[in-house]
C-alpha cells in the first residue's frame, strides 16, 4: 500500500489520470490548431505564444502524478470536465466521497 492506496485504487487513478491528460491535451491541441489557423498579424502570434505560455503552465501544474495530492487533483479535474467520477470506480468510497464533495467548491 501506498499513501493509503490499494493496488488496485492506484491502477484506476492511474488510467483516469491518464485518461483526463489524453482528454486535456488533445482538446488544446485542436484549440492550437485553430488559433494558429487565424494568425494574420505578428501580434497574433504573440497571442499563440501567450495562450501556449499560460497553458503549458496549467497542464504542468494539473498532472503532478502524487498520491497524497489525486484526491484533489480528480476534484479538479472532474469539475472542469476531463474525467467523470464513473471513471474513479474501484477506488474506496471514502476517496470518492472526498473527490465529489472538492469538485463542489
Amino acid at each position: 500500500m501506498n499513501a493509503g492506496w490499494t493496488q488496485v485504487e492506484e491502477e484506476v487513478a492511474r488510467k483516469a489520470f491518464d485518461i483526463a491528460y489524453k482528454r486535456e491535451t488533445n482538446a488544446l491541441i485542436d484549440s492550437v490548431r485553430s488559433k494558429a489557423s487565424c494568425l494574420n498579424e505578428i501580434e497574433d502570434m504573440w497571442h499563440l505564444h501567450d495562450f501556449l505560455s499560460v497553458k503549458r503552465h496549467e497542464v504542468d501544474g494539473r498532472y503532478d502524478y502524487n498520491l497524497p495530492m489525486l484526491v484533489f487533483v480528480f476534484a479538479g479535474l472532474i469539475k472542469d470536465g476531463w474525467i467523470t467520477v464513473k471513471e474513479l470506480e474501484g477506488l474506496n468510497s471514502d476517496k470518492i466521497a472526498k473527490i465529489m464533495a472538492l469538485s463542489y467548491m
